[in-house]
C-alpha cells in the first residue's frame, strides 16, 4: 500500500487515482450509501484534499494476505481535530477495489460532513466530466 500512501502524502491525486479499480466501492464515514466507481471515488479524494488540513498518516497496518491494509491518519477540518482510518482492499490486480473511511470524534465527523457537503456539487461535476 506504499504507493497509495506516498501518492496521498505527496498530494499526487492523479497517482492515487491510477491505483483505483474501475469498480472501486468507496464507503464514506458520513454517508450511508456507498459510492461505486473510479470517477466518483477520485473526485471524493480530491474533495477531501481540499477540506483536510494538516493531513498525515501516522500508522500503517497490513494483513497477512497482502490485500488488506489500514492507514491510520490525523487531520483537521474547520479547526476540528480528526483521527481516522482508511481501510483498503486490493483486487487480484493490486488495484483498490474497496475503500472504507472511518473517523472520530463525532464533532470531527460532523465538521467533515458539513465541509464535504459544501464540496459535493463540485465533486459530482468532476466525476461526471471523467465519465463522459
Amino acid at each position: 500500500m506504499r504507493a497509495f500512501r506516498e501518492a496521498i502524502e505527496a498530494g499526487d491525486l492523479d497517482a492515487a487515482e491510477a491505483l483505483l479499480a474501475e469498480n472501486v466501492v468507496f464507503t464514506s464515514p458520513v454517508v450511508f450509501k456507498p459510492y461505486v466507481g473510479k470517477a466518483i471515488t477520485a473526485a471524493i479524494l480530491r474533495g477531501v484534499a481540499r477540506v483536510f488540513a494538516d493531513f498525515r498518516y501516522v500508522r500503517e497496518l497490513n494483513g497477512t494476505d497482502g490485500r488488506d491494509h489500514a492507514l491510520v491518519f490525523s487531520a483537521t477540518v474547520d479547526g476540528r481535530e480528526i483521527d481516522g482510518c482508511d481501510f483498503i482492499h486490493l483486487d487480484e490486480n493490486g488495484l483498490i477495489d474497496e475503500f472504507t473511511v472511518m473517523v472520530r470524534p463525532l464533532s470531527g465527523a460532523q465538521a467533515l460532513s458539513a465541509a464535504m457537503g459544501a464540496q459535493f456539487e463540485q465533486i459530482t461535476e468532476a466525476a461526471q466530466a471523467r465519465i463522459g
